[in-house]
């Protein structure tokens, strides 16, 4: 993470992206895109200002599917931004996107620290496609080193949209809210038939292992979900056994297409 104060100010350092500018110390704004774009009103001036925001968010989309439309088979991994080199899990990350790229995959993260720029690394180091979808934050993160095809994104559903778009399955390491986002994002997309039934691999038992406890129990017992929707979740320790599941299920998918 980068540096900040107490209150949660924005410091100088590799820069804060707002769509193409790159912005440092006193220019950071306090407030996001986003942040502006959901804000409710005052008056009526948003009548006349909001439907411009339109061609923005276009814009953002066509940049996305531009940069993104020829990268083939791509794996979208995630994971927390915190989580630092000397970390198990970094090592693991790394594991992961080496693994991927072997198997034939593009490596896409969120292209910031922590997890994401473990399976960057591991991608890049093993030669191939490293993929960073970068998003304006309150705070510092900047694209990591190890992206060698960055898009930055202003707006969280269009930088989504991309993630699910041109992947052919998650691997999800430990992370917090935004992994967690991410997550059930996916989980919802498959059981509704909103996108192919690609594979959601949860990577590292300790740390999922309670969260799918409670989904067992809470969530199958009072019938909020299937039973059957666990089987959209492959659990595992091992970044061989992850990339293998992404791998088998992937032929399993092509060869019901082709049927």
């Amino acid at each position: 993470m980068s540096d900040r104060t107490d209150e949660g100010v924005p410091q100088s350092g590799r820069g804060y992206r707002k769509g193409p500018v790159l912005l440092r110390g006193t220019h950071i704004p306090a407030t996001t895109t986003d942040q502006r774009l959901l804000a409710p009103g005052e008056g009526t001036d948003w009548v006349h200002s909001d439907p411009w925001r339109v061609m923005r968010i276009q814009a953002e989309f066509v940049e996305g599917f531009g940069a993104l439309a020829e990268v083939g088979a791509a794996v979208s991994v995630f994971g927390s931004a915190r989580t630092s080199p000397e970390h198990p899990d970094y090592a693991l990350g790394m594991e992961v996107g080496r693994l991927l790229v072997e198997a034939g995959y593009s490596v896409m993260t969120g292209g910031g620290p922590g997890i994401m720029e473990a399976a960057n690394r591991g991608a890049l180091d093993a030669g191939g496609t490293s993929i960073g979808l970068g998003i304006e934050l309150p705070f510092e993160q900047g694209m990591n080193e190890y992206v060698n095809l960055g898009v930055n994104f202003r707006y969280f559903f269009a930088r989504k949209t991309m993630f699910v778009k041109y992947a052919q399955g998650f691997v999800v390491l430990p992370g917090g809210f935004g992994t967690f986002d991410e997550l059930f994002e996916a989980l919802t997309l498959v059981q509704t038939h909103k996108v192919t039934g690609f594979p959601v691999v949860l990577v590292g038992t300790d740390y999922w292992g309670g969260l799918l406890e409670w989904v067992r129990t809470a969530a199958v017992d009072r019938g909020m979900i299937n039973p059957t929707d666990l089987d959209l979740i492959h659990l595992t320790d091992s970044a061989e056994d992850a990339v293998e599941h992404v791998v088998e299920r992937g032929r399993a998918l092509a060869a019901e297409f082709r049927s």
